[in-house]
């Protein structure tokens, strides 16, 4: 009785700090490969199946928009839309590096490594609201779209990617069959990312004014998920940490999130 009306209250308290202008939005999710070679590329893979466990938990809807393979394990990237109800402001908490240790399954001597993966979460971006982007601006760049082999090898260059000049963002898009289809997608994303980092440097002269501390570094370290010498996930921000890290690579970020946002959104 009691641990349901807690459960409650959190859920009531969360959807008060959700009001945000595109808290209630989808989400667009990236996950890249960092430090760490073929472990980092599985570690990625790792933290995909993660999210899709946990938006699935939520019975939101997943789109896959484009997925890179690992050359030998697991993914260089993938970029995920999340579709339900507060799925960005849910997922904001997520967004920055993630480090693992453990034994790594790709080392013969069983050694201990350390691999980092980058989270990317966006609010999907209305029509209406798309910035003007200068085409003098942009690097358009087509190549033959990554596949098995055989017969699923795209023979022409349908494959698109974006750079955005001033910043150096950069989006590849190779699912579609068309080109024009993948760029548009490309420069859906584009959108997204440029609004969120639109999103990051608000916040940041917020907190300036305020005199509070800000990261120079919008993809700093969040969380670590240890296997060895223990178990553990810590997040670094809220302090928050478990023992039960099958528990959580299963999908069960929830009293991550609600940590994150109990403690960092203001109502």
């Amino acid at each position: 009785m009691i641990n349901d009306l807690n459960k409650r209250f959190s859920d009531f308290s969360i959807s008060l700090k959700l009001n945000g202008k595109f808290d209630s939005r989808n989400a667009i999710l990236g996950i890249k490969q960092g430090a760490g070679g073929v472990d980092s590329q599985d570690w990625a893979e790792i933290l995909f199946r993660m999210y899709k466990r946990w938006a699935e938990r939520k019975k939101f809807n997943i789109e896959l928009i484009d997925f890179s393979p690992g050359d030998e394990a697991g993914i260089k990237s993938v970029i995920l839309r999340i579709e339900g109800e507060n799925a960005y402001g849910l997922l904001q908490s997520e967004k920055g590096s993630h480090r693992l240790v453990r034994i790594s399954p790709f080392d013969t001597g069983k050694r201990r490594h350390t691999s980092f993966s980058l989270v990317e979460i966006m609010p999907e971006i209305e029509k209406e609201e798309q910035l003007k982007i200068d085409s003098k601006d942009l690097r358009i760049d087509v190549f033959k779209a990554g596949g098995a082999g055989g017969q699923s090898v795209q023979k022409n260059s349908t494959a698109v990617r974006i750079t955005h000049l001033p910043t150096k963002i950069t989006v590849s898009v190779q699912n579609e069959r068309s080109q024009l289809m993948n760029k548009d997608l490309a420069m859906k994303i584009l959108q997204s990312r440029l609004k969120e980092l639109e999103i990051i440097e608000n916040k940041k002269k917020e907190a300036e004014i305020k005199g509070e501390h800000v990261s120079a570094d919008f993809g700093s370290q969040i969380r670590s998920y240890i296997m060895h010498p223990y178990k553990m996930v810590k997040d670094h921000r809220t302090a928050f940490e478990t023992s039960d890290i099958d528990f959580v690579l299963d999908g069960n970020i929830d009293e991550f999130v609600e940590k994150y946002l109990l403690n960092n959104l203001e109502t």
